[in-house]
């Protein structure tokens, strides 16, 4: 039995989120070039997601997803749930009729064992939050970034008059100053 990249690839893009969504919503394009997975792919998830009330999608510019619960609310097992990825381990998918559905060889030797296995791996992964994941990333060093645009507010600058200067002492400074390569200026001198 195997966990697929369905259930890998949405707990890690849950990560990814629930580490960057400090700084307002994140975006697929972001988690996508992070996580080297397939933009349309995380889309897919996130609808999923969405419909289970795990995230909260923003629209607009600024948009994104971020958490529809806290971190520690939200267990491997329901992001599991939420994609629709089988954790089962039993070759008839629960159903006890390992060998068909003829009455006489129904269940197979190990179906219990299987059937158990599912039970403490359902246990296991609902025990494990995304706040216990988010923090071992953070024990494991993990720097998080915010490498969305910052909007910088750009002040004009402020130019001063400066007083006028005697005429003979315009024209030495002019003389003096040396000409600028790329000026406009200088190329209408050069004409």
């Amino acid at each position: 039995m195997r966990l697929t990249t369905k259930g890998r690839f949405a707990v890690t893009a849950m990560i990814d989120l629930a580490l960057r969504e400090a700084h307002g919503p994140v975006t697929l394009a972001g988690i996508s070039q992070r996580q080297h997975i397939s933009l349309s792919y995380l889309e897919q998830l996130f609808g999923k997601l969405r419909r289970f009330n795990i995230v909260e999608s923003t629209r607009g510019p600024g948009g994104g997803y971020t958490l529809a619960r806290k971190p520690e609310e939200v267990s491997v097992a329901d992001i599991i749930v939420a994609v629709d990825e089988p954790l089962d381990a039993t070759q008839c998918g629960g159903k006890g009729n390992c060998h068909g559905d003829d009455e006489e060889h129904g269940r197979c030797m190990t179906h219990d064992l299987w059937a158990n296995l599912n039970t403490r791996m359902v246990e296991y992964l609902a025990s494990v939050s995304l706040r216990d994941l988010v923090a071992q990333q953070a024990d494991r060093g993990q720097v998080v970034h915010d490498l969305r645009e910052r909007k910088v507010k750009v002040e004009p600058i402020k130019v001063m008059k400066a007083a006028p200067a005697p005429l003979a002492k315009k024209e030495s400074s002019i003389a003096a100053k040396p000409l600028l390569v790329n000026s406009v200026f200088n190329l209408a001198r050069q004409s």
